[in-house]
């Protein structure tokens, strides 16, 4: 007995460390270390100043002045966004799904708020807001022209352009000019359409009597390290696809230790000379990325810049030199997509626009040819129903469908088990304390019947890849944000908000967060008991033990997951028990789950071993 209290405690400290370590560095948030003080201080300081694209400068094969993304005047203290988009002369951006304005002075476009989400589930909470303007506290912009040598003042920062509109719709582009007095004349048209992409259409017209080589170039610059979430199965920084390179994922740490680029002050990456793809940076939901001509070579980059203590980091490409003769024009074209990373509107600019593989700006993770469907699926039940959860309940119903016959194969060896039952007993009676013969007489028992004692293993396996992928189309794709399902789950890619420390809100005060177990949790819970009191005990006593605590371990470690997860498997496993009662019956055996539970109340016999020795 000692040694059976012995194996019990250390299975069961396994089981935690397993099911714990599990949670902690694949599926719970690990989050990131915090913005340091003084790196937060001298952002608020320095925020008026956004620091510059490497991607002009000569290490990368490009001219050397001037560099695109900086401000030339003096550094000011950061103030208000209100303040700080008065500073320059504006035209407004008025889409269906976009609101902002684009700045006069620089010609970028740092002014982008997103009309069809808030920052919680109120619909009057304040709008997501994607870009702001230098000076603000937290400068993230877009910025696009041309640099090169000898041809007199280009574009910068602080060149004031002239507009022929004051507002840009879809049906209505802007023309910026600008006139550098020494023979070129700036054009730039900015068109939008009624989601998240911008056309930029640079020209430069050369009136002057010499040749001049400029090279265009389109970033999207941005002051002081985010918060991010830290989440293992999520990236959140630096992203793109940059020719036959493919998918590039830096997060903003991983470019800070990649090796000199340009200059003492910035570190990053370059690919030169690739074709086709996307360069930008990505949050959970949002993303700015800046789109060069598909087929045309240019050097694309991620790098992070040091001023002072501030960090800029930049994602940007850089096209060849464009020879512009007298008398010529020259045009270069590129895309910013500014929002949402909604699934089909990203899956439309690729195949509408031709940006290769634009949809791996969702992070869909390594199993892709499963959350890819999967999304597929929800979204598809979703426009049917009009509800995301009746969405979850419909395609978790159908699956149990498509793998029926696996699981019915699983659930008639159980039953077979259970039948035989009376048999196992008498074997653990007959041996005694011998393990060896019992389990040599349990093998033949069971070639004896044809019964397959790992099978009942089958319908959790299947469950494994389902419940991934499942959390990763819950966790990564914006459709899920602020999906209301009944009752008082107004969002399932959030946890619960139910808490039974305040007993789930009747109590007049708000339950810390150190044990988070809401409704769903619970009921998640209760059905995997129950599921696994339908199944035969574990003739090993110690693993019986295991099996009852288990859903213990599972509620509170599900407390904390997004509640689409929670309803999934909660719903799952109640169509588990139906299908094994089911199954069960048919094949003759009884349903022991009122005995089983029944049992939990009884009193055990004494060990007739522990009454001899006393």
């Amino acid at each position: 007995m000692g040694n059976d209290k012995t194996n019990m405690i250390v299975a069961i400290a396994l089981s935690l460390a397993v099911l714990l370590g599990w949670n902690y560095f694949i599926a719970a948030p690990r989050v990131e270390e915090q913005r340091q003080a003084a790196l937060q201080s001298k952002a608020a300081q320095q925020a008026a100043n956004p620091a510059g694209a490497p991607s002009a400068s000569p290490a990368e094969g490009g001219p050397s002045a001037p560099v695109p993304g900086t401000l030339p005047n003096a550094q000011t203290p950061a103030e208000s966004r209100e303040a700080a988009l008065a500073r320059s002369p504006r035209v407004t951006i008025d889409t269906p799904a976009l609101a902002g304005s684009i700045a006069l002075k620089g010609g970028r476009v740092d002014d982008v708020s997103l009309k069809g989400y808030h920052e919680t589930v109120d619909d009057k909470s304040p709008r997501i807001v994607l870009l702001s303007p230098t000076g603000s506290a937290n400068p993230y912009y877009a910025e696009f022209g041309w640099v090169g040598q000898n041809t007199g003042p280009l574009p910068t920062g602080d060149t004031v352009w002239t507009a022929d509109e004051t507002v840009l719709t879809p049906t209505k582009p802007l023309t910026l000019t600008y006139d550098n007095g020494a023979g070129l004349v700036f054009r730039r048209v900015i068109a939008v359409d009624d989601k998240f992409m911008f056309t930029i259409r640079d020209e430069v017209e050369n009136k002057g009597a010499n040749a001049v080589t400029l090279y265009p170039y389109g970033l999207v610059s941005r002051w002081g390290k985010p918060t991010t979430q830290g989440y293992y199965v999520l990236h959140e920084g630096m992203i793109g696809v940059v020719g036959a390179d493919g998918l590039q994922e830096y997060t903003y740490d991983h470019v800070a230790k990649e090796p000199v680029l340009g200059n003492a002050s910035t570190k990053g990456k370059a690919w030169a000379n690739v074709t086709g793809g996307f360069v930008g940076i990505t949050d959970k939901y949002w993303a700015a990325a800046t789109i060069p001509d598909q087929a045309t070579p240019y050097t694309g980059s991620f790098t992070e810049r040091t001023d002072g203590a501030t960090k800029v980091y930049q994602a940007s490409v850089r096209g060849d030199g464009r020879n512009v003769a007298p008398g010529t024009t020259v045009t270069a074209t590129q895309q910013l997509f500014a929002g949402a990373k909604e699934v089909n509107t990203i899956n439309n600019y690729q195949k509408d626009l031709g940006i290769k593989q634009f949809d791996l700006m969702i992070d869909w993770g390594w199993f892709h040819f499963i959350t890819k469907p999967m999304f597929r699926a929800l979204d598809f039940f979703f426009h049917l129903f009009g509800n995301f959860g009746v969405s979850i309940l419909v395609v978790t119903f159908c699956l149990k469908l498509l793998f029926l016959p696996i699981a019915n194969k699983s659930y008639q060896s159980m039953a077979k088990m259970k039948a035989v039952q009376p048999e196992m007993a008498s074997i653990r009676e007959r041996y005694g304390d011998d393990k060896m013969k019992q389990q040599q007489a349990m093998m033949e028992l069971y070639k004896k019947e044809k019964i397959n004692p790992v099978a009942g293993c089958w319908p959790v396996l299947i469950q494994i890849p389902v419940f991934f992928a499942l959390y990763k189309v819950l966790f990564i794709t914006i459709e899920m944000r602020h999906a209301p399902f009944f009752g008082w789950i107004q969002d399932l890619a959030a946890p619960d908000p139910t808490n039974i420390l305040n007993l789930f809100g009747l109590l007049p005060f708000a339950a810390p967060d150190f044990i988070h177990l809401g409704i769903w949790p619970i009921v998640m819970g209760i059905t995997m008991f129950i599921q696994m009191k339908m199944n035969p005990a574990p003739p090993d006593p110690v693993q019986a033990q295991i099996f009852t605590f288990m859903p213990i371990v599972f509620t509170f470690m599900l407390g904390s997951f997004p509640a689409g997860l929670v309803i999934y498997w909660a719903w799952n496993n109640t169509l588990s028990v139906i299908q094994q009662y089911v199954i069960m019956r048919r094949n003759g055996v009884k349903v022991e789950l009122w005995d089983n539970l029944g049992g939990m109340f009884k009193k055990k016999p004494a060990d007739k071993g522990a009454v001899a020795k006393s």
